[in-house]
């Protein structure tokens, strides 16, 4: 079973305004911030407190002829989860590696209150916890700013998908299961939405706003991930050899290339991007978004890798930039009380070095149905 978190902040603001003028609340005020102690002076300090009053009216400061905002309190959904991921290997002497585990199917219900979406689901493939996942998303969408944070630590579940360990058994290794290889990563991404007066990401994919004409938008982002990969090359010489009668008995014959006989890399990755997204609306309360956004990151590694049986090569790690790749897709029907759709959220990661080079791809594919209730006074 799989805790899946879920906060989608896209009409907070909306509240904070609603409750009171001041759309900061009791949060920020000159009161409250002049501290004597700082020796900062009383204007600088006004100044302060009203530039961050006025980013948080900004996210409320929409174009209702493109954007209907929320107008309940509370949401009731359930949702089917479906996560994907494939990695590869490949070395510097041509021998390449495709892992993939089996898809995860996870259901259950959500229940959202406000800006705060909480749920629970269920993975219908493993309710004993046997392959020993672990998954955390949390996605938060305003009009202004996306944020996904998550954690991913894979099972021993994975199966090898394609293999070219130039011409050993090619084929008798295809979709051949193999629990020698675990991989973790742990990422946050947040992303600038430049027209969020008449672009809505809420409406895509948090379904508490309806984009109520076509708009597009440009995007800017940051991003921090670590990577780390483990990887048993003992047990891949030995499901190698298990699989291909003719290296039976020959312990002479080098199967796995030395690049990719390491225990442990781990990767940090920190990136910049820029994009682009758009909402098409076909029909009223219809809406189909896609974005894209292509990061340059700056990869940084550190780990062993094995020379031989009695050295380690401690040298390598990866220094170089890269392209990184993320995409979301969703259509959704939205007529502000009852909702359905679907949306997908795609990361892609690329790794390049002479020994080594990795590329991993995960995603989630979601298909939910749910209600508002409890309307707002307005």
């Amino acid at each position: 079973m799989t805790l899946l978190f879920a906060a989608l902040v896209g009409i907070v603001a909306q509240d904070l305004s609603s409750e009171g003028k001041d759309s900061s609340g009791p949060f920020l005020s000159s009161d409250t911030v002049a501290n004597p102690r700082t020796g900062f002076p009383a204007a600088v300090q006004q100044r302060t407190v009203e530039f961050f009053q006025g980013e948080l009216r900004k996210f409320n400061d929409i174009d209702t002829t493109y954007i209907e905002p929320q107008h309940y309190n509370f949401a009731v959904m359930l949702q089917n989860t479906n996560t994907y991921e494939i990695y590869s290997l490949r070395s510097e002497a041509g021998q390449s590696i495709r892992f993939a585990p089996r898809p995860t199917y996870r259901v259950g219900p959500y229940f959202g209150w406000r800006w705060l979406f909480l749920g629970y689901t269920f993975d219908v493939r493993h309710l004993s916890n046997e392959s020993k996942k672990t998954e955390f998303d949390l996605s938060i969408y305003s009009n202004l700013l996306s944020l996904d944070l998550y954690y991913r630590k894979t099972g021993n579940d994975y199966y090898i998908r394609e293999i070219d360990l130039r011409g050993i058994g090619r084929r008798r290794l295809d979709h051949v299961a193999f629990d020698g290889l675990n991989v973790g990563i742990t990422g946050v991404n947040i992303h600038y939405i430049f027209n969020h007066q008449k672009f809505s990401y809420p409406a895509a994919f948090s379904q508490s706003t309806v984009q109520r004409k076509s708009c597009g938008s440009a995007l800017a982002g940051i991003g921090f991930t670590r990577h780390s990969i483990h990887l048993d090359y003992k047990r891949l010489e030995q499901v190698v050899r298990e699989n291909v009668p003719e290296l039976h008995g020959d312990d002479d014959v080098i199967v796995v290339d030395s690049s990719l006989s390491f225990d442990k890399v781990k990767y940090t990755d920190i990136s910049l991007s820029g994009g682009y997204a758009y909402n098409w609306v076909p029909a009223r309360n219809w809406l189909v978004a896609g974005s894209l956004s292509l990061a340059l990151g700056y990869k940084r590694s550190s780990g062993a890798l094995r020379k031989d049986e009695r050295t380690l090569l401690t040298d390598f790690s990866f220094r170089n930039l890269s392209v990184d790749g993320i995409g979301r897709f969703a259509i959704v029907w939205n007529d502000t009380k009852w909702y359905a759709g679907m949306n997908a959220i795609l990361h892609a990661y690329t790794y390049k070095k002479r020994q080594l080079s990795a590329n991993n791809f995960f995603g989630t594919l979601n298909f939910y149905v749910g209600f508002n209730f409890g309307r707002k006074k307005e």
